[in-house]
């Protein structure tokens, strides 16, 4: 697992619970140092120890813990590189789920190295979609709906979405039900940077 990873587990925790909350996880997980680098490589095994570890610290379901680091990855505002890179997708949010499977090779681009998700969408009957993901350890799911959830309310988008089971592959599925596309008016976006 690439250190980016995890060092945006660690992130999360320290800038949402304080420092002292990640230090009680690192201990209670294992960890023989203090902080993920974020360009080294670890074992995937480290990254589920860090979120049971944090579910058991925070008194939180680990999913719970996934969900609030995908809406941690797309809000925070030290992370607006990374919300810029989802909202380049398209103009209106089904723009960004048809645009979901291409985002792994999007962010080769910059880390070729980085082991992201393949990403798949299905459309059903209406208004309704299915993103199932594989990823290398399991927890995508979760994190995923957080991050989809951040992003519809940044489109402006009123949707349902809820966790659609783990297939026997490993394949974790997110259902969205698209309510009304321009519920609001959404976070403003530019191509251009303010400023630039």
């Amino acid at each position: 697992m690439h250190g980016m990873v995890n060092r945006a587990l660690q992130g999360f925790l320290t800038a949402t619970y304080g420092q002292h909350v990640w230090t009680q996880v690192r201990r209670q997980a294992g960890l023989p140092f203090d902080d993920f680098e974020a360009m080294l490589e670890y074992p995937d095994a480290m990254m589920p120890a860090c979120v049971q570890s944090a579910a058991a610290v925070l008194h939180k379901q680990p999913n719970a813990v996934l969900e609030d680091l995908g809406t941690w990855l797309v809000t925070d505002p030290d992370l607006e590189p990374l919300r810029r890179l989802m909202r380049f997708s398209g103009t209106s949010f089904i723009d960004f789920l048809h645009a979901l499977e291409d985002l792994g090779d999007r962010g080769r681009l910059v880390l070729p190295q980085l082991d992201l998700p393949q990403i798949t969408l299905e459309r059903a009957e209406g208004a309704r979609f299915r993103v199932c993901a594989r990823w290398v350890v399991p927890g995508i799911g979760p994190i995923l709906m957080g991050c989809l959830r951040a992003m519809a309310d940044d489109y402006g988008a009123l949707a349902l979405l809820s966790l659609g089971g783990i297939a026997q592959d490993g394949t974790e599925c997110v259902d969205i039900q698209l309510l009304d596309a321009a519920f609001s008016e959404g976070r403003s976006f530019d191509l251009a940077r303010a400023g630039a």
